[in-house]
């Protein structure tokens, strides 16, 4: 899979601001209505200076009422061109506006969407601040750049070209003179514009960093704060923050050299050019309306390329932030629904029937270690099978396999019949019911926290998948109930409680197939014998694996398997295995012998 570390860096320039076209394409009618209402504006821009020529060349060259008269009809038009600069710079201002909220809400949204879509190898290899700054810091500067910046660099164009073609139309030999100085001022400005988008990308990069290092802080604060670790997380942060500060000063004073020297050359080319315009007025060769319709134009143009040099810097950060963007929407996982999925057969009254057929595996982030080696395994429909083994044997690996975390290196899974990789994601995953280790609450309140597991269920649906899961009672006992706020990551509960939540959202989805990691570890022993009996009665009519490190919950298993080192050791019921005096019997001598 291609990461963001070792995937191709896309085009360099503002080649890369092409890959935001699929997300302006669906506003075709807008960009139009946009375009027109910008092209209204230039040329109201543009027509202010021959209105001043003719206002002084015939309005006040003529004598009497006549003359009067000239002058009242061209403040009269220049005051209507004004009024149509007014309108249809403020529709432009809207229409761009609008686009610029519209497209960075959707590359936001399409972003979100495709990262939710990754498989665990992604984020083992990215970390969530990251993925959170390019959600947040880059789309704003996108949005900046489509809401704003492009708006501004086409008016500009339009006023560098029309003014460059009336310049021409007013003195061809001034304008020979001023394009020529032009061309060569242009090449050191685009130079230095290359180095300013190099440095907006590492300036992005850097406050990345420090948003990764932030939330992965913050979401073990409770580690941080247990080792006294205040200070040197805060220290660590703020070198950072500086690092991304010194970067983005890096940045803004190469942007701020750009612009001195854009501004700087091109009104020392103007203010030449003007020197010669002034000569040819006292020498008659142009009248004084000509040199000030001249005059007027070259402000046009240079502000117009002052203007592009802004935004050209504008730009380049954009051009960076769309980079990091589009290497995340680049990113594919190797983990995806097939073209055409089978579908599951319907579902029988006693569960799925599950077989694993000779299934080698090793983590991405470790291709040396092996955590499943030729492992085969058959289940039968509403069989209750226990998974048992020392840390690192492979058991949880198995339920990521179950559940097409993962795809193995070798061998296959069917479940009833159907190998795992011919089925749609999402209807393998609605046919199991996983409570993991690693409890998840979300902060919301309990009810939408169950409701998590079927979001189509009723209250009353809910209700009982908590009684069954003996959870109804300590939440009715709380503030507000079953619409009581639980807290960033459920912290305000306890971890047996947390456990319940996400046995009662396992049980809910009401799945064909129940993993359960650990389900009863945070328990204590009265709420672990509450649970263990609600589990029971849920296992009944479905088939279940049960991955559990203390032996007492699953000694009722139909059968247990033994792990190690990624196979399978021993099978058996727990009678079977002790009287063997295997690896179980050792594991149930340390659990079980008296103190």
């Amino acid at each position: 899979m291609k990461t963001l570390t070792d995937r191709p860096k896309a085009r360099s320039g503002l080649k890369t601001l092409a890959g935001l076209l699929p997300f302006l394409s669906p506003y075709r009618a807008r960009i139009t209505a946009a375009g027109i209402a910008l092209v209204i504006a230039a040329s109201a821009t543009l027509a202010i200076p021959y209105g001043f020529r003719n206002l002084i060349d015939l309005g006040f060259t003529t004598a009497g009422s006549t003359q009067a008269a000239h002058v009242n009809l061209y403040f009269i038009a220049l005051f209507a061109v004004a009024c149509v600069l007014a309108l249809a710079t403020a529709t432009r201002f809207y229409l761009v506006s609008w686009l610029g909220e519209r497209v960075t809400a959707d590359i936001r949204s399409a972003v979100y969407a495709h990262v939710l879509r990754q498989s665990p190898q992604f984020f083992e290899t990215t970390q969530t601040g990251e993925v959170l700054s390019r959600l947040t810091t880059d789309t704003t500067l996108i949005q900046t750049v489509v809401g704003t910046s492009i708006s501004m660099a086409l008016r500009n164009l339009l006023l560098l070209a029309g003014g460059l073609m009336m310049m021409v139309f007013t003195s061809l030999k001034l304008s020979a003179i001023i394009l020529v100085m032009l061309v060569a001022i242009i090449v050191p400005i685009v130079i230095a514009g290359r180095r300013v988008r190099k440095l907006s990308r590492a300036s992005q990069d850097r406050i990345a960093d420090a948003s990764g290092l932030a939330g992965e802080k913050l979401n073990a604060i409770a580690v941080v704060q247990a080792h006294a670790h205040e200070s040197r997380e805060a220290k660590r942060f703020a070198d950072a923050v500086e690092r991304a500060f010194l970067t983005a000063i890096e940045r803004v004073r190469a942007r701020s050299l750009l612009t001195v020297m854009a501004i700087l050359l091109v009104f020392a080319a103007i203010v030449f050019v003007l020197w010669l315009g002034a000569h040819a007025v006292i020498d008659g060769r142009m009248s004084a309306g000509q040199l000030a319709q001249f005059i007027l134009y070259a402000m046009i143009v240079s502000g117009a390329i002052g203007a592009l040099s802004e935004v050209i810097g504008d730009a380049q950060r954009a051009a960076g932030a769309s980079e990091r963007l589009l290497e995340l929407l680049a990113v594919q996982s190797p983990i995806a629904s097939p073209a055409l999925p089978h579908a599951l057969p319907a579902r029988a009254e006693n569960g799925s029937a599950l077989r694993v057929e000779h299934l080698s595996f090793a983590y991405p982030s470790r291709p040396g270690m092996a955590a499943l080696s030729d492992l085969s395994l058959a289940i039968a429909p509403g069989e209750t099978v226990a998974i048992v083994g020392p840390s690192g044997a492979g058991k949880t690996t198995l339920f990521q396999l179950l559940l097409r975390f993962y795809d193995p290196a070798a061998g296959r899974i069917l479940l009833d019949g159907v190998d795992l990789r011919d089925l749609a994601l999402d209807e393998l995953r609605n046919a199991i019911g996983i409570v993991p280790q690693d409890t998840v609450v979300f902060s919301d309140n309990a009810m939408e926290n169950i409701r998590y597991g079927r979001p189509d269920a009723s209250d009353d649906e809910v209700i009982a998948a908590a009684k069954l899961a003996a959870a109804h009672e300590f939440i009715d006992r709380l503030p507000d109930g079953y619409q009581a706020f639980l807290g960033e990551r459920g912290v305000r509960l306890s971890g047996g409680q947390r456990q319940r939540i996400a046995i009662a959202r396992a049980l809910l989805r009401n799945p064909p197939l129940l993993l359960l990691d650990e389900a009863t570890s945070a328990l204590d022993a009265e709420s672990e014998r509450l649970v263990q009996r609600a589990l029971e009665a849920a296992m009944d009519g479905r088939t279940t694996l049960v991955i559990a490190h203390r032996l007492a919950t699953v000694q009722r298993a139909t059968r247990i398997i033994v792990m190690e080192h990624g196979r399978i050791v021993e099978t058996g019921t727990h009678a079977e295995l002790v009287a063997a005096g295997g690896l179980y019997a050792s594991l149930a001598a340390l659990q079980f012998a008296p103190p």
